[in-house]
C-alpha cells in the first residue's frame, strides 16, 4: 500500500486518480480494439495448435484469478488488509498476464473457435436453448469484461497510492472495490464456464479469417 508521504509521479496519480483512470482505460481499450483490427504489429503467427495451448492457458490464468479476487474479499471482511492488498495485486498482476496471452491469440491466430453442439453430446436434445445459453454468457463475460477496466483500476489506483487509513476515510474505495470485485468474479467465471462448454463438453469448428 502506499504512504502518506508519497511524492513525484506517485503523488501526482494519488492526487488526480480518476484522470489517470480514463488514461489508462483508453490505452487498454486501444490496444484491445487495434489488436482486433490487425493494426497492432509484433505477434507471433500460430498454429490452431498453438492457439488451443493459449485458450488452456488463458483459461488456467483466469481460473487462479478468481481464487486470488475470492480470498482477497474474504481477508477484507475479515479485517486482513494486508493479505487483502497482497491478494488484489496478485490478481491485477495476473490479469495483466491474461491480457498478454489473449491479445497474442487475438493478434496470432488464424481464425476463431465455433461451438458445435451434436445430438449425442450432453444436453443435446437442447441443443439450440445450449447455444443461445452460451451465447448469452458469453455475451455477459465479454460485457463485463469492458465496462469493469475503468472501475477495477478505479479500485487498484486507490489502493496502491493511499493508506488503509486514508482509504476508508478520504475515498470510496470500498464502495468501488466492492462492485469491481463483484463484476470481475463474474466475468471471470463466465469466462471460464464457456471455455469448458466449447473445448471439453461440446465440440467446435475452427473459423480462420479470410486473408
Amino acid at each position: 500500500m502506499a504512504t502518506a508521504d508519497a511524492s513525484g509521479p506517485l503523488r501526482s496519480v494519488k492526487e488526480h486518480p480518476r484522470a489517470t483512470v480514463a488514461v489508462l482505460s483508453v490505452v487498454g481499450y486501444a490496444l484491445v480494439l487495434g489488436t482486433f483490427a490487425g493494426v497492432v504489429p509484433g505477434f507471433p503467427t500460430l498454429t490452431e495448435g498453438e492457439v488451443n495451448l493459449l485458450s488452456h492457458a488463458i483459461a488456467a490464468v483466469n481460473a487462479v484469478t478468481t481464487v486470488s479476487l475470492v480470498l482477497g474479499w474474504r481477508w477484507i471482511r475479515r479485517g486482513e488488509v494486508r493479505k487483502h492488498a497482497g491478494a488484489m495485486s496478485a490478481s491485477f498482476g495476473l490479469i495483466m498476464l491474461f491480457l498478454v496471452l489473449y491479445l497474442t491469440k487475438v493478434g496470432g491466430g488464424p481464425g476463431e473457435k465455433h461451438i458445435v453442439i451434436e445430438s449425442g453430446m450432453f444436453l443435446g436434445a437442447y441443443a439450440d436453448a445450449v447455444y443461445w445459453g452460451y451465447i448469452g454468457m458469453l455475451a455477459v463475460h465479454i460485457l463485463l469484461s469492458v465496462v469493469s477496466v475503468p472501475v477495477v483500476l478505479y479500485a487498484i489506483v486507490l489502493g496502491w497510492t493511499h493508506t488503509p487509513e486514508e482509504l476508508r476515510t478520504e475515498t470510496p474505495h470500498r464502495r468501488v472495490g466492492r462492485i469491481a470485485a463483484g463484476t470481475w468474479i463474474l466475468s471471470l467465471t463466465l469466462g471460464v464456464v464457456t471455455y469448458l462448454m466449447l473445448n471439453w463438453v461440446y465440440g467446435y469448428e475452427f473459423v480462420r479469417v479470410a486473408g
